[in-house]
């Protein structure tokens, strides 16, 4: 659908967004709620449907979204035999937080705290002590981790509390800055293939009476964004995926449980002018706009000086039939980031003036700016279901 340039339609209301289901079933309540089993103090069990176990093993798949999933059983004969466990047995997926995208998500994991308190709201980020805008995934440029998200991990306060905690995970991801402010704590072990991680976790598990262990798996995002969630390719990494999850199920050790979830779903976009709104090329958007951060589907716009009621204006009245589009203000009182009550200050300034998160199939890309980006087949960010939604399957033994 085409966004109308005279003729604005009535724009989207902002309380008909699908709110993430902060406090009781999102990825920000999962650790909590496991490391409450395991009796670590100040944490909370808000994830009621899940039971306590001893032992527990999250194993992250990068982009394994709800939705996907269900739609390719027989590429994932094993996950889908297990989407009945998910939620507790209840069958039902859990939510990503908003903008459904991998820094966000890792930080809510590993944190145990919605984006607006762990303060890492999106992939770029306007950083109020500079103006610039900051990525959060590769930590462009760079800036005080521990500044930037003062909170313990999780990880940290189970380790204190005698937990034995452990991330199994690529070399690769060891020392960045993403793995220090969002999961580090324990020890961390690198390994390269997936089936060394599957191993190493089980041994992890296995290690102590009480465990925590994280693994993740990043290549099935990959093949998503460059070749889309309807690819060959795609579908050979979640048969890759598949296999690695039954490998650790078959060794996990007493007292266990496995729990298999994701970051954010994904959907293609098509490569047409209606889906994807070329903001380097549109001047209706441009102007009074500062920054364009965020990423196609979920967009921080940061307005200069005295122009954000112009730049919310026009935002709205061009593209409020596409994307909820709302003030700052408007995006943190209705929930967006999390509970209004838990929103940390700090975080107010790398909000954008204007947030615009996409309703449609459609995509606001900058061509110019973000080449790559722009180039993406899958994308994810938004709140709609296929964004959102991610399973929360289960394993014990």
């Amino acid at each position: 659908m085409a966004y109308a340039t005279w003729d604005h339609p009535e724009p989207l209301a902002l309380g008909s967004a699908p709110l993430p289901e902060y406090g009781s079933g999102s990825l920000a309540d999962l650790l909590p709620t496991l490391a409450a089993g395991m009796a670590v103090p100040g944490m909370t069990a808000s994830i009621t449907e899940l039971t306590a176990a001893d032992r527990n093993c999250v194993f992250l798949v990068d982009g394994l979204g709800w939705e996907q999933l269900r739609a390719h059983p027989d590429e994932a004969p094993f996950l889908a035999s297990l989407l009945g466990s998910s939620r507790g047995g209840t069958g039902r997926p859990i939510t990503a937080g908003y903008p459904a995208t991998t820094a966000t998500s890792l930080a809510s994991v590993g944190t145990g705290l919605p984006p607006g308190a762990h303060g890492l709201p999106g992939y770029t980020v306007r950083n109020p002590a500079t103006g610039e805008l900051m990525n959060q995934l590769r930590w462009q440029p760079w800036t005080d981790p521990a500044a930037w998200q003062p909170y313990p991990t999780v990880f940290q306060l189970a380790a204190a509390a005698g937990v034995h905690s452990a991330q199994v995970s690529s070399p690769t991801f060891e020392r960045t800055p993403l793995t220090k402010v969002a999961l580090s704590g324990g020890t961390f072990h690198g390994r390269l293939t997936g089936e060394e991680r599957m191993d190493f976790a089980a041994e992890q598990l296995a290690a102590a009476d009480r465990s925590l262990v994280y693994t993740y798996y990043a290549e099935l995002d990959g093949a998503g964004h460059r070749y889309g969630v309807d690819s060959d390719t795609w579908r050979g990494q979640l048969m890759h995926v598949d296999r690695l999850v039954q490998r650790l199920a078959e060794q996990l050790p007493p007292r266990s449980a496995l729990y298999v979830t994701a970051d954010h779903g994904m959907l293609d976009v098509p490569f047409d002018e209606q889906h994807r709104i070329d903001f380097d090329e549109d001047w209706e958007l441009r102007v009074g706009v500062a920054l364009l951060g965020g990423e196609g589907r979920a967009r921080h716009v940061y307005a200069v000086p005295g122009a954000q009621n112009d730049v919310l204006t026009c935002w709205r009245e061009v593209l409020g039939e596409q994307f909820w589009v709302a003030s700052r203000d408007e995006a943190i009182a209705a929930g967006w980031f999390g509970p209004p009550d838990r929103f940390d200050e700090r975080v107010y300034g790398r909000i954008g003036d204007v947030v615009a998160a996409a309703h449609d199939d459609v995509l606001i890309i900058a061509s110019e700016r973000e080449p790559k980006e722009s180039a993406m087949v899958g994308n994810h960010g938004s709140m709609t279901p296929v964004e959102q939604l991610v399973p929360l399957l289960e394993v014990r033994s």
